[in-house]
């Protein structure tokens, strides 16, 4: 037996979060009845609806792009731009493994599989991002140690300490994924983000791929990926 929310996601509604809400709006039935109970397990034959319509198991995918500028990470855009999710063609209904904004390139992984999408973008998790960035001006050296030390951002919060190299184009390395993080800690410094390409995402890299190119994750990537965030969660504790 799995919990319901496990199975929401599995299936690839959503993720397990956003199952849970799903719950407790009372939107979900297991053989015609509504569940709002979030410890409920489901057992083997059970019929779950969301929304009236009968979920069914997908086959789980995960893809690695080398996302392009100008296109958005989400399944439709109110102003007609281009997504990624238009870039693959895939029977699925796969999601952005997080976000990156309209003018980044870089790594971006994609999936319909909400538990490893969850575990790779929870901030506890602790897994590595490094980004190349090009900003109007040069680091000094009082900036660099704030930088490594972290940086309190418009939200009062302050980021995790990260790694960067003294130079107008340089890398940086984060370990959380706040919205519009690193624009945000540039800008708290006083400096303007020009270009800005993630490259890495633990060990993963898109240098062999185009812009707008893909591939399938290997199976074994997807257990590595699953391995670094449970010994993040670990040390987290």
């Amino acid at each position: 037996m799995e919990r319901l929310q496990k199975v929401i996601a599995q299936a690839g509604i959503a993720s397990r979060r956003k199952a849970e809400e799903m719950i407790a709006q009372g939107r979900v039935c297991v053989n015609g009845d509504i569940i709002t109970e979030m410890g409920y397990k489901v057992k083997r034959g059970d019929v779950v609806e969301v929304d009236g319509n009968p979920i069914e198991k997908e086959n789980k995918v995960y893809f690695l792009m080398n996302k392009p500028k100008k296109t958005m990470c989400t399944s439709n855009d109110e102003f007609d731009r281009t997504t990624v999710i238009d870039l693959i063609p895939c029977k699925e209904r796969i999601f952005t493994v997080g976000r990156l904004d309209y003018d980044t390139s870089g790594v971006l992984l994609l999936t319909n599989d909400g538990e490893f999408a969850n575990e790779i973008i929870h901030p506890r998790y602790h897994i590595p991002k490094v980004y190349n960035l090009t900003i109007n001006g040069i680091l000094t050296p009082e900036e660099m140690i704030q930088i490594k030390k972290g940086i309190v951002l418009d939200d009062g919060k302050k980021t995790e300490k990260d790694v960067a190299k003294n130079q107008c184009s340089f890398d940086l390395t984060i370990y959380e994924g706040r919205n519009r993080q690193i624009k945000r800690m540039m800008e708290a410094l006083g400096y303007e983000v020009r270009r800005l390409h993630r490259k890495e995402l633990a060990f993963l890299k898109c240098s062999d791929l185009r812009q707008g190119e893909y591939r399938i994750l290997k199976p074994f990537e997807v257990a590595q990926l699953r391995s670094l965030a449970t010994k993040g969660k670990m040390k987290s504790r």
